[in-house]
């Protein structure tokens, strides 16, 4: 079956446009047009028919050809009928022996056992199995020519069996069974850089952890599309993310980064494991990567291109990155100042300070609904040094944005009918200095203003353009994109 011809597949009730990628007795395997390659699956081959040919109109009695040309001859020209093999589809996978010009779509593994998980896989990974046991493990090699030994060798959409510590792989259950016997790694071979509760990041240098790092790569292209790093990890540093029991880490999620990256980025890849998505980790990880580049005295970035997904994480951290900030910024008073009394004079709010002026010893500990047990609910130190005081949530006016940052913030009284009066806080910055106050690019700050729907209000043109942001517009996005805390904790980071 050509796998240029669109199809109809009758799902739940359903027409969906699909081309047919392979097929197999009774089952054909589909990718649905307009959407991403993680949604390919097999369907049953009686759900699939072909969409109905659209006829062109033609005038009763007269031939669809056509008219001859005054001497006698047709100009129309006879167009070369394609064969199925004269067709290419970019998606489709090259050949036997042709050269490894790009991946597969076909993914090589329907699922994956992953210790207690069994996970539908999303992409094609380049695993280099043996035809013996499939326990040997290809070291150290050129990506090239390993790529190109399992792009060309034959798919078999069977299950791949990896362990859940030391990321060994194995074709069958057998070996796998005798492996997690005789595996006896606690957790990844790095040091910690981050550790609240039971949930730890580590850091793992892909140099000195070779073969760890490779198995690691291997397995999380299962589920990154545009992931091209498999075997050369010596210039990447790898964080990995676990949550303990009583026994070991168990692995939730990763990001590898470059350790030198003249363009600075922050992040080559990240993936969360399937099972343990829409738990905030991923929003965990990327301000991780973030803290890191703030550390280093560098604004960060990710990698590009993107993937859908990639581009939503980091869009919703961008919004949620910039709303804070703004929050705080329009703020006459932070939001845990209690009620200020005064007697014949007006309240003087230059030395009004937050809760995390006290002492946490004074304050009670308290135990949250969610996280973790006996955890204190204290925000981060604002003066402890591993805050990030861009991005708190919680800030004192006398060391509030003007501490870190060169804004003006003006204070406007305006009087009420009834006698009382209005603070508004206005505060005139370029986008460049909105980008440096959240440590982001200005490409980036300026993408998620757009998306959110703040450059609306503009006035003037060209380079004297104004945009108007109010605190009303801040919070009606906050409401909007669910605007959370930080998922991080910066005087958990060890670094």
């Amino acid at each position: 079956m050509c796998p240029a011809v669109v199809l109809n597949v009758s799902k739940n009730g359903v027409d969906r446009k699909a081309r047919v990628l392979d097929q197999r007795p009774n089952e054909v395997f589909v990718h649905y047009i307009g959407t991403d390659k993680r949604l390919d699956e097999w369907v049953p081959a009686d759900t699939v028919r072909e969409t109905s040919p659209q006829r062109q109109a033609t005038s009763p009695g007269r031939n669809a050809a056509s008219p001859p040309h005054p001497n006698g001859t047709n100009t129309r020209k006879r167009r070369r009928s394609a064969s199925p093999t004269q067709v290419h589809d970019r998606d489709a996978a090259p050949p036997p022996g042709a050269p490894p010009t790009m991946v597969p779509a076909r993914r090589n593994f329907d699922k994956v056992n992953f210790g207690p998980w069994q996970i539908k896989t999303w992409y094609f990974s380049p695993y280099p199995l043996t035809d013996g046991d499939g326990e040997d493990v290809i070291g150290h090699g050129r990506t090239m020519d390993l790529f190109a030994g399992a792009v060309n060798r034959e798919n078999t959409g069977g299950v791949l069996w990896v362990c859940d510590r030391c990321f060994k792989y194995m074709a069958d259950g057998t070996s796998w069974e005798v492996h997690m016997r005789r595996c006896m790694r606690k957790h990844p071979p790095g040091r910690k850089v981050y550790q609240r509760g039971a949930h730890t990041i580590w850091e793992v240098d892909g140099a000195k952890e070779k073969l760890y790092c490779q198995n690691l790569s291997l397995f999380g292209k299962l589920f990154i599309d545009i992931k091209t790093l498999f075997f050369d990890c010596d210039n990447f540093l790898f964080y990995i993310f676990t949550d303990a029991d009583s026994q070991r880490d168990h692995v939730l999620g990763f990001f590898s980064k470059e350790k030198i990256s003249y363009d600075d980025y922050n992040l080559a890849c990240i993936v969360v494991l399937p099972p343990y998505q829409k738990k905030g980790y991923g929003m965990l990880l990327i301000e991780f990567s973030y803290e890191l580049s703030r550390r280093a005295g560098r604004v960060g970035t990710p990698e590009r291109p993107l993937s859908d997904l990639g581009l939503r994480s980091y869009l919703a951290y961008w919004v949620s990155t910039i709303i804070r900030f703004l929050r705080q910024l329009l703020s006459a008073l932070p939001p845990d100042v209690p009620p200020i009394r005064t007697v014949g004079h007006l309240p003087d709010l230059s030395h009004v300070r937050t809760n995390t002026d006290v002492t946490p010893s004074l304050q009670k500990r308290t135990k949250r609904a969610k996280g973790w047990d006996g955890e204190s609910t204290l925000p981060s130190s604002p003066d402890g040094g591993s805050a990030s005081p861009a991005t708190r949530d919680s800030f004192s006016v006398g060391a509030g944005p003007a501490a870190y940052m060169p804004l003006e913030r003006t204070y406007e009284t305006v009087p009420a009918l009834d006698g009382s009066a209005a603070v508004h806080v206005v505060v005139r910055c370029t986008l460049a200095d909105l980008a440096r106050a959240t440590n982001l690019r200005v490409e980036d700050a300026a993408f998620a203003l757009n998306e959110c729907g703040l450059l609306l209000r503009r006035d003037g043109e060209g380079d004297a353009t104004t945009i108007s942001i109010s605190r009303e517009m801040v919070e009606a996005v906050a409401q909007e994109r669910n605007v959370k805390r930080m998922c991080i904790d910066f005087t958990k980071v060890l670094l």
